[in-house]
């Protein structure tokens, strides 16, 4: 395994941002983790599954193929929901790890973002992130973020979208999003998101001279 930048948060963070630019600064490849739990919750939804059938969504899952993440439906709102909805299934989240796990191995590097990157996907990876940022923030990001792309949606509907996620993917049963041990805390909720890539890249190379010596 390369050097691994694993970028854990909740939705909203701008872990995503950062990710990419982390992956341009190294030329490493960017996963977003969460595309595939969009990707599994829209392909079972346009089959007529039912979001709740474990069985169903776990099918999805083992017959996701990478060439679908590119798919404009992901980034929606409702992806986002439908994505929350199946990554509560734990055979969901095994079918899914192993995409995961594989593109971690990549050398030189890979850099991967979720909410279980540093704690179950990548444990050794290097360098660990958790990125956050206050509710109110976070919810007013994505709601600006959708408005931009054309949907016609509240700031309170997001704000409640995002505190319903942020409870789902903290208290699901296998592989809750929390901060691991060793990752490094970067509240983004104060900064522009040049000082956030600052503050991670410096994070980084933290990391990077531990993992060299």
């Amino acid at each position: 395994m390369g050097f691994v930048i694993a970028v854990d948060g909740p939705a909203a963070s701008g872990k995503g941002t950062i990710a990419n630019r982390l992956g341009a600064l190294y030329g490493f490849p960017v996963l977003d983790s969460g595309l595939l739990y969009r990707g599994v919750g829209v392909k079972l939804t346009e089959q007529g599954g039912d979001l709740d059938d474990v069985a169903a969504a776990t099918a999805a899952a083992e017959t996701l193929e990478a060439s679908e993440l590119d798919r404009p439906e992901l980034r929606t709102r409702a992806a986002g929901e439908l994505a929350s909805r199946v990554a509560v299934h734990t055979p969901v989240r095994l079918a899914l790890r192993d995409f995961q796990v594989r593109f971690a191995a990549q050398e030189p590097g890979a850099v991967i973002d979720g909410r279980d990157i540093g704690t179950v996907i990548c444990p050794e990876a290097p360098a660990k992130l958790y990125v956050t940022a206050t509710a109110a923030i976070r919810a007013d990001r994505r709601w600006k973020q959708l408005v931009g792309q054309g949907e016609g949606v509240t700031y309170e509907e997001i704000l409640a979208d995002i505190l319903r996620r942020d409870e789902r993917d903290g208290g699901r049963k296998d592989s809750p999003m929390s901060q691991a041990d060793d990752a490094v805390l970067l509240d983004t909720s104060e900064m522009t998101i040049e000082q956030a890539f600052d503050a991670a890249r410096r994070i980084v190379e933290d990391a990077r001279a531990r993992w060299k010596a």
